[in-house]
């Protein structure tokens, strides 16, 4: 599938308010497009030729009218997005899947603030297209897509355990009777069923390759090819060429990679040396310092040797299969609101064959899990068995995203799995707004200056631990945020937490509990160290303690709390904005 990030965009305009959209499409999106102004019956064709995507500003018949005779298949044209004048709609017309379109319009529309108009039965259904996995795939993909669509059972065929996002409920691998099937397979040809089939090809696959010094890539594009097609195994799985550190500037290797748009891999000879392979050379030891280029380079990259050397007269040329490792996405699912869910938590829950977690987050994003995943929703106090679940999972060959609130690395599940041991998977962390940032936005900008975060519960860490943090954080005079601050067994904890605080910053320093904070039950009360109440505080609860700089500063919709930066214009710091220069380009994140 062609990404929009990557992608040349070109957009089309024929008039001052197209030229104004295309300019914020242009600022939301953080690319400089191609421009094509004027009569769109020539315009439009030559940013056709032109680029990888189009983004039209005419009426959606019009574009319709004037690029049909220009279409030719949908893996070599240009996807085409139309985007109304208002900035309201943007409708794919052209390569919805393939070509990009319902990315970049739905890019687009979030945006502008508008509608993706998304027609491809797939998007409409919330299911997972075939052709959008990120691997290259081959068959008939619209007879597999038209099963899964009517609900007939689809096999699918992951002989090699490679994980695959969600695709719907009716596609499993032990499909009884079915109309049609899904491979996952490096192979070029999977065995044939009669039934209507999709390949899809894994990034399975490690090339190793030798060669003399100045050999042609022709040369050694004309071996890779095929050495792959003496063995049945498909170029799209080859995820790296692997070779000796002395050929990494090759010229010849370089331009392959760069041609098969896959990396160039190296390893020392000491490396290679250390494998034992089937074919040593003495020649090659000679001259390089190890018997063996291809078939070690693949060995030392921790693959399966599947082909053995293969010559040619100036290069050598292995393949090797990587293990099958699972992935593990631990997600954070922020503070609670739908819009603070970032995009690329949404995939990881949405691609996921099996969804973890505390039962209350879990229900949080229920919405999201595909039709068909399973799902694992447990109770407080079973982190380890959640933690050891996921990964077990995703070591049997599952997707599986293990969620959490907040970000995953801030008292959350981050630490417990990496902790636990995760050999054989590969592991995201996927960061979220954090419930410490989503209460400082909520109170004004209370943590404005440094600060630090402190949990108050010692059941992984002993409460004399927790008091010298806090004497610390006194000491230092910085703002500090409560993580759970009080519970029905702990109630003497707070309490003394702000008689340490307090000991070092004067009794009007303002103080604040947001309660769910940005849910619906959300609560804010502020006060001051001296009339604080801990009995506000409970384990849905975050308390913000200022340092001795913090501050109530009134708003139109109220007082808000602030720790001051110290900027030069500050009220008190000697100059007002209209005094110092450069004032108003001054930003919140500036360090």
């Amino acid at each position: 599938m062609r990404d929009w990030k990557s992608a040349r965009i070109a957009q089309v305009t024929n008039s001052p308010a197209s030229r104004q959209l295309a300019d914020s499409i242009d600022q939301a999106l953080g690319r400089e497009s191609l421009r094509f102004d004027g009569p769109a019956t020539e315009t439009l064709p030559r940013a056709w030729d032109e680029a990888d995507m189009v983004v039209s500003h005419l009426a959606l018949g019009a574009t319709t009218r004037l690029v049909a005779p220009l279409l030719d298949g949908k893996h070599t044209d240009p996807a085409v997005v139309v985007v109304d004048a208002a900035g309201r709609f943007a409708v794919p017309l052209v390569g919805g899947h393939v070509g990009g379109a319902n990315a970049l319009a739905s890019a687009i529309a979030e945006a502008l603030g508008g509608t993706p108009v998304l027609t491809t039965a797939t998007d409409a259904l919330g299911l997972q297209a075939l052709d959008t996995m990120g691997w290259h795939h081959d068959g008939d993909v619209a007879s597999v897509t038209r099963a899964i669509l009517d609900g007939h059972p689809v096999l699918l065929d992951r002989t090699l355990g490679w994980p695959v996002p969600q695709i719907a409920p009716n596609v499993t691998d032990d499909a009884a009777e079915p109309v049609a099937r899904v491979v996952v397979t490096d192979r070029t040809d999977p065995e044939p069923s009669g039934l209507p089939t999709v390949t899809l090809h894994p990034h399975s696959l490690v090339v190793g390759m030798g060669c003399n010094k100045g050999t042609d890539v022709d040369q050694l594009r004309e071996l890779f090819e095929r050495t792959l097609a003496d063995a049945g195994l498909h170029p799209a799985s080859v995820t790296a060429i692997v070779t000796h550190e002395l050929k990494a500037g090759e010229i010849g290797l370089l331009q392959l990679t760069h041609q098969l748009g896959i990396s160039l891999l190296s390893h020392t000879a000491d490396e290679l040396a250390a494998q034992q392979v089937p074919n040593p050379s003495g020649t090659v030891q000679e001259h390089v310092g190890t018997p063996s280029v291809a078939e070690a380079a693949v060995l030392a990259h921790g693959a399966q040797l599947v082909v053995p050397k293969h010559k040619s007269t100036d290069a050598t040329c292995a393949v090797g299969r990587l293990p099958v490792r699972g992935l593990l996405h631990v997600v954070g699912l922020g503070p609670g609101a739908r819009d603070l869910l970032t995009p690329r938590a949404r995939t990881a829950v949405q691609q996921a064959n099996l969804v973890v977690g505390y039962g209350p987050y879990v229900r949080q994003v229920r919405d999201l899990v595909a039709p068909g995943a399973k799902v694992h929703a447990s109770k407080m106090g079973t982190e380890e068995e959640r933690t050891a679940l996921a990964i077990e999972a995703a070591r049997a060959g599952a997707r599986v995203a293990l969620v959490c609130s907040g970000d995953p690395a801030i008292y959350a599940m981050a630490s417990p799995v990496l902790e636990q041991g995760t050999a054989g998977i590969d592991v995201e962390v996927v960061p979220g707004v954090t419930a410490e940032l989503a209460a400082s936005a909520i109170l004004g900008a209370p943590l404005g200056h440094d600060h630090a975060t402190i949990s108050l519960s010692d059941l992984h860490t002993s409460w004399q631990v927790i008091e010298q943090r806090l004497q610390s954080v006194a000491e230092g005079d910085l703002v500090v945020t409560l993580y759970n601050p009080r519970s029905r067994k702990r109630r003497m904890h707070l309490p003394r937490a702000l008689e340490i605080l307090g000991a070092h910053r004067p009794p009007t320093t303002p103080v604040a509990v947001v309660q769910q904070a940005t849910r619906q039950r959300q609560k804010v009360i502020t006060s001051t160290l001296a009339d604080f109440q801990p009995e506000w505080v409970d384990m849905n609860s975050l308390v913000v303690v200022g340092s001795s700089t913090t501050r109530f500063v009134p708003t139109a919709s109220g007082a808000c709390i602030v720790t001051p930066r110290d900027y030069r214009w500050m009220p008190g710091a000697g100059g007002t904005p209209d005094e110092s220069p450069g004032a108003a380009a001054v930003v919140a994140d500036e360090p």
